[in-house]
């Protein structure tokens, strides 16, 4: 919807009232540390927690990516939403009363937020209203569940199940008539229909057992209703409102963060009875998805509370299951692949699904079949020579290619040559004197650069090394005097044109963020956290005159930055090419970061005894090989040098 600007009172009073703890721990698992919070970043991956939060000062800050701020700022970034977009649900949250800066303005936007607290106050009661048409005439429903579904009444009561009535306006009569709610607030809450006919409306849902959809904070956004017999559909859900899309929520979020942090692990189902089979058995970390794809906002969804991101998709191992499977891999494949989820796929043996298991296992049994659920990678391994004769030739060759399609897109070298040596294993059938020319042929395909390298000693090590030394690989590097003095002006450059040409900031933001770098200089990263602590969702046209106000405090820092508040004829021109002068900085930042990994990893190599310790030996020279690779490859990216500039 089309905010209007908010007031400046409103804004500074959700400021104060918005805490950066309740904010903050609702996305991030958040663990005391002294007078602070640690955890790990959103914004960034990382293994150890390098973020940290300060009641006190009400301040986030990253040590690792220096991503820094206030409440509003932490929400703008994560959710990627505009500035006032924040303050107005923050507003909401904290009942800070909301002013506009016209009269007619405040009234829509008062307008718009009323109708989202009607819609939770109908839903509400009709949640109420199914439940107590469950436990009144729903005899037929309250048997289903209790025997069908083996359910415990303080489950159907945690879970707020109900029963829809058979009559095609029973609940349209309670809402309307009895309780006088608006016909056309009912219809937006997605609960009733208009005839076709134009005289009158009918209930959406009619003789269904009736599963209540939550937000995370409990509140009721949406109904699922299933059906007691084979009727179709047998699932039903609300149609999309203004409160509820099928595509970011989850079913049983509420129910289910406390789990999933305290088991450092989200479970994915289908059905809403597999998540509720789960729950009443004491795994209190399922959620479900909503009769959608599985999405990549369901998937940030659910790993906000879990700090080792791992995700297990437990769908039916039946046809439909495992395609289901496929089609939520596939959306969430890059993250996967970078490492940013740890996704398993669980498919529990003969055909079931969780609650039809859960029948005859104990949910200690299920708990170990999460324990050993594969990794996406090897289950997707799995399906493609499930079926397959190897040693028929077409077979063979089919596998091999998709096995080949697969492999490409894994980013990280380690994996990757585990994987190859993996899938090398399974395409030999057991000959162990064909693994390495499996490997080689995988190889080849993957990337034809790498067709010269073979397999070096046992299978057990962990990389494949080249058979010849390409030349000029021990160029040795240029010296720290040069590096620094290329890595000064590639980030001077850089934090000149986001001062100076307004159009390229958010352009700046993404590229940093797409090639994770960070402005390595002090003075330069005392100045970049000073900028995104001015970033609102209008960037300040007088920002170059606020940072200089704010700079004189630190005299000393600013030193070494205060020539970039000024634009002289030479460096007019050199921002005249905003696009060009950005990626030829970029690509020099990578450079010199390639760089010192290549002489880290090149004396680790020569340092190591390969008699002693011929596995580290050859690692360290697989990486130092592979830094060399990157840096080539950075060369040839660059359009023209600094020096050019």
């Amino acid at each position: 919807m089309q905010i209007p600007r908010l007031h400046p009172d409103t804004i500074e009073e959700v400021k104060q009232k918005a805490d950066i703890y309740d904010v903050v721990s609702e996305y991030v698992v958040l663990r005391k540390r002294g007078k602070d919070y640690v955890g790990l970043c959103p914004f960034h991956d990382e293994k150890s927690p390098s973020f940290t939060v300060s009641q006190t000062k009400q301040l986030y800050y990253c040590f690792g990516c220096q991503a820094a701020g206030n409440p509003i700022k932490f929400l703008m970034e994560l959710q990627k939403r505009s500035f006032s977009e924040v303050v107005l649900d923050l507003a909401r949250r904290y009942q800070v009363s909301v002013q506009t800066l016209a009269p007619e303005q405040r009234q829509e936007l008062e307008r718009q937020i009323s109708l989202r607290e009607q819609l939770y106050q109908v839903l509400a009661t009709t949640a109420q209203f199914y439940q107590h048409a469950l436990k009144n005439f729903g005899h037929s429903a309250l048997e289903y569940l209790r025997d069908k579904r083996r359910l415990k009444d303080e489950i159907i009561q945690q879970f707020g199940l109900g029963y829809a009535p058979q009559g095609w306006e029973t609940l349209y009569r309670y809402l309307v008539e009895d309780k006088r709610y608006p016909v056309q607030l009912v219809e937006k809450a997605g609960l009733i229909k208009p005839r076709k006919e134009g005289n009158g409306y009918y209930d959406v849902f009619r003789d269904r057992i009736m599963i209540p959809i939550r937000d995370v904070m409990g509140r009721v956004i949406a109904f699922g209703g299933r059906t007691m017999g084979d009727e179709q559909p047998k699932y039903l859900n609300s149609p999309e409102t203004e409160l509820f899309s099928k595509g970011k929520n989850l079913f049983a979020l509420d129910a289910a963060k406390n789990g999933i942090s305290q088991f450092n692990q989200a479970v994915v189902v289908e059905g809403y009875f597999d998540a509720i089979a789960l729950h009443a058995a004491g795994i209190n970390n399922a959620v479900a998805s909503l009769g959608t794809a599985l999405s990549i906002e369901q998937v940030k969804l659910a790993l906000r509370y879990c700090e080792s991101k791992q995700l297990v998709l437990n769908f039916d191992a039946d046809n439909a299951g495992t395609n289901a499977a496929e089609r939520a891999i596939g959306e969430i494949a890059d993250l996967a692949y970078k490492g940013e989820v740890q996704l398993k796929i669980l498919n529990i043996p003969d055909g079931k699904d969780a609650d039809e298991y859960l029948y005859s296992h104990t949910s200690q049994e299920y708990q170990q079949l999460l324990a050993t659920a594969p990794l996406w990678l090897n289950w997707q391994i799995n399906q493609i020579i499930k079926g397959k004769d190897l040693k028929q030739a077409t077979d063979f060759q089919q596998a091999s290619q998709q096995i080949v399609k697969l492999l490409k897109n894994i980013q990280n070298q380690d994996t990757l040559t585990y994987y190859v040596s993996y899938c090398a294993d399974i395409l030999s059938l057991g000959n162990s004197q064909l693994v390495p020319l499996r490997i080689e042929n995988l190889l080849t395909q993957i990337a034809p650069q790498t067709a010269n390298w073979a397999p070096r000693h046992s299978m057990s090590n962990r990389d494949v090394i080249p058979k010849t030394m390409p030349a000029g690989l021990f160029n040795p590097p240029p010296t720290p005097s040069k590096a620094t003095s290329l890595l000064e002006r590639a980030e001077a450059l850089l934090l000149r044109i986001f001062l100076h040409c307004p159009g390229q900031r958010q352009y700046i933001l993404n590229i940093l963020d797409q090639h994770d770098l960070q402005f390595s200089l002090s003075h330069h990263r005392f100045l970049w956290q000073k900028i995104l602590e001015e970033i609102s969702d209008e960037f300040n046209l007088n920002v170059v005159s606020k940072l200089q106000n704010i700079c004189l405090e630190y005299p000393e820092e600013t030193a070494l930055v205060s020539h970039l508040f000024h634009l002289t004829e030479q460096t007019k021109a050199e921002i005249q090419r905003a696009v060009q002068v950005i990626h030829t900085a970029i690509t020099c930042m990578e450079i010199v970061m390639c760089e010192k990994r290549l002489q880290h990893f090149k004396e680790l190599w020569q340092e190591t005894d390969p008699e002693i310790d011929r596995e580290k030996h050859d690692y360290y020279y697989q990486a130092f090989f592979e830094e060399k690779l990157k840096l080539q490859n950075l060369d040839k990216q660059r359009q023209f040098s600094i020096i050019d500039l």
